[in-house]
């Protein structure tokens, strides 16, 4: 209990916090700069509400986020509502709702808060910043693509230079094995062991899938070697599509920029429940963990959507900081609006005193200002 009330106004839960100066300004900029990238490619900007009924944020997409959402009860329709830990499902309802006539494909961008329950591993923050692309209405390996090479534009933006895209096709697995041959302990036992990428323990719990997963486990890495050692494997029609898929994904983005780091983890398949075909991960040199995440679902009206969610308060610790402006005092009574509004146009920002009296030079030194407006000119302090 602390009994010092000057100290604990200034204490937050757990995992929240204050973005001060010139964090969060930097943190606009960065996140502005993105949007624009997603502008560009014909992304159009939704903004749905940080709280909505738990019927509708938990319905299809959403119910893999139900752990991490706090729930609370509207005092006016006593119906549950949550606070939503991911903006995604909520991209999903308003293209099957309020924008089901629209034309497809329909492209969407977002960017908001986001609430967890807890924390990720790789981070103890439970109020988090999201922005994303959804394209939604078309299923093909130019679609996969176009998601990753729009959101590797977003990132150069940022000035982040050094990043790879991890793909996955959780799918291909399930269906190599078929899961009806194993008992349910053999089968955990064996998804267990994949998860861990331990090869003993796949070899003695695979049976007679030992070798092909085995085979499969050691390819993950870059896209060429992986994909080199996957063609040598003997997979069944389904998984044949599947890895048919994957690479029509690769080839699609290799053609429109080759210089793309892509790697392939072909057993990966934790945190990818309601998926249905390739996956992304997005990394970024120097941060530890996903920077993004993302891949192709099932929107509310099972319409096959494709999107990739990034982390910009994770991403801007790497990001290039933008420059500071110069900082201009203008004494009191001594300027004209217009007048300043070239000073802005200009690139300054202008602090406008609010004293009457005092020594104009000593309060600009005090605000931290470089410059001192006088007769419609700028002086160095």
């Amino acid at each position: 209990m602390i009994d010092d009330l000057e100290i604990s106004n200034a204490l937050l839960p757990v995992g929240f916090c204050d973005v001060l100066p010139s964090d969060a300004e930097t943190e606009a900029r960065g996140l502005q700069k993105m949007m624009n990238i997603f502008a560009n490619y014909g992304y159009d900007r939704v903004n749905p509400p940080l709280l909505e009924f738990e019927q509708s944020l938990l319905a299809h997409a959403g119910k893999g986020i139900a752990e991490q959402t706090f729930r609370i009860m509207d005092p006016e329709t006593r119906y549950m509502m949550g606070l939503r830990a991911d903006i995604t499902p909520q991209i999903a309802r308003i293209a099957a709702t309020r924008l089901i006539n629209s034309p497809r494909p329909l492209r969407l961008s977002y960017a908001g808060l986001c609430i967890w329950v807890k924390g990720a591993r790789h981070s103890a923050a439970r109020q988090i910043l999201q922005t994303g692309i959804e394209l939604i209405g078309i299923d093909n390996a130019q679609a996969d693509a176009e998601v990753i090479l729009v959101t590797a534009q977003a990132l150069q933006a940022l000035g982040i230079q050094a990043f790879s895209f991890d793909l996955m096709m959780p799918q291909l697995v399930q269906a190599i094995i078929g899961p009806e041959n194993f008992t349910s302990a053999q089968l955990g036992a064996l998804m267990r062991a994949l998860d861990r990428k331990d090869v003993a323990a796949v070899k003695y719990y695979g049976g007679d899938y030992s070798d092909i997963l085995t085979a499969m486990l050691q390819a993950a890495g870059p896209a060429d070697q992986a994909i080199g050692a996957l063609r040598k494997l003997d997979f069944p029609a389904e998984a044949q599509r599947l890895f048919e898929r994957l690479l029509a994904s690769v080839k699609a983005v290799r053609n429109q920029d080759p210089d793309i780091e892509l790697t392939i983890d072909p057993v990966e398949f934790r945190g990818w429940d309601y998926h249905t075909g390739l996956c992304i991960s997005v990394y970024a040199d120097g941060i530890s963990g996903e920077v993004g995440r993302g891949g192709r679902y099932l929107s509310n009206n099972q319409e096959p959507a494709c999107g990739l969610t990034l982390r910009p308060d994770i991403l801007l610790q790497r990001a290039e900081r933008p420059l500071s402006k110069s900082r201009v005092f203008v004494p009191y009574d001594c300027h004209r609006i217009e007048e300043l509004s070239k000073l802005h146009e200009e690139g300054y920002v202008t602090l406008m005193s609010c004293a009457v009296e005092g020594d104009p030079e000593e309060e600009a030194h005090h605000l931290n200002c470089q410059y001192i407006y006088k007769k419609g000119k700028l002086f160095p302090l």
